[in-house]
C-alpha cells in the first residue's frame, strides 16, 4: 500500500488497520521476550535474572494491549 492509498481508506478502516499493527507488534514483543526467557534458562545466553523480569515484561505488554485496545471482534 502507498502512504497515498492510506488516505483513501475511511477513518474507521484506518484505524482497524492501526490497531491490528499494534496488537501485532505488541505480541511479537512479548514473544520474543518468552524466547530470550527460555534460551537463558537452556544456557544459550547468560541468565543474570532475566527469565523472570523477561516474562514480566511480556505479560505487561500483553495485558496493556487487551486493556488498551480489547480483542479484536469484540467491540
Amino acid at each position: 500500500m502507498r502512504p497515498a492509498d492510506w488516505n483513501l481508506l475511511s477513518d474507521d478502516v484506518q484505524l482497524t488497520l492501526s490497531r491490528e499493527a499494534l496488537r501485532r507488534a505488541a505480541e511479537t514483543l512479548a514473544g520474543h521476550a518468552e524466547i530470550l526467557a527460555r534460551e537463558m534458562e537452556d544456557g544459550a545466553l547468560l541468565d543474570r535474572g532475566g527469565p523472570d523480569a523477561l516474562r514480566l515484561f511480556a505479560a505487561v505488554v500483553r495485558a496493556t494491549n487487551r486493556e488498551a485496545f480489547g480483542e479484536i471482534g469484540h467491540a
